[in-house]
């Protein structure tokens, strides 16, 4: 079973049909939607489900994800997860860069005339971090190469060609 349908599967296992669940028919589930608005708790995710609930999405699901879909091993688990975490750090500071040149951009225009200077400097710093997360991406690539055997560098690519995982 897919690990995305675990939470899906254990809320739903015990009802006769989705229909129990909307509250339209004799379970207990859906209930609430008949008596009125429903309080805060009751939108949010249930404690029990852990991380598979929703969150920000960092290092820990693309590594769980990965090392599901490629069969990693211990070892391979922790080296992709040194790299996810190198190029997680790289992305954020291309974000940053982002910001600076969006800023800069934002200057040159608030100026009573047009700072060309002020705008060029924004483009050099958004180009600059486009390249400088080009070649992260690249050298995480090649490690990862380096670490896969061949039948999880097909996966691999499969997952890359199908959008499933994107770079």
């Amino acid at each position: 079973m897919h690990p995305g349908m675990l939470y899906w599967w254990k809320a739903h296992r015990g009802s006769a049909s989705c229909h129990d669940y909307a509250g339209f028919g004799p379970g207990e589930r859906g209930t609430h939607w008949r008596h009125g608005r429903r309080s805060r708790e009751e939108y949010s995710a249930s404690s029990g489900d852990g991380e598979l609930g929703a969150g920000a999405f960092g290092v820990r699901r693309p590594l769980r994800f990965l090392s599901y879909k490629l069969d990693l091993d211990e070892q391979q688990v922790a080296e992709m997860a040194r790299i996810l975490s190198e190029l997680k750090t790289e992305r954020a500071q291309a974000e940053v860069d982002g910001r600076r040149a969006t800023a800069a951009f934002a200057d040159a225009i608030a100026a009573g005339q047009f700072d060309e200077q002020r705008a060029g400097e924004g483009g050099s710093l958004r180009v600059a971090s486009a390249e400088h997360m080009r070649d992260a991406v690249l050298k995480a690539l090649s490690r990862i190469h380096a670490m896969l055997d061949e039948a999880q560098r097909e996966r691999l690519a499969y997952l890359i060609r199908t959008g499933t995982l994107q770079i």
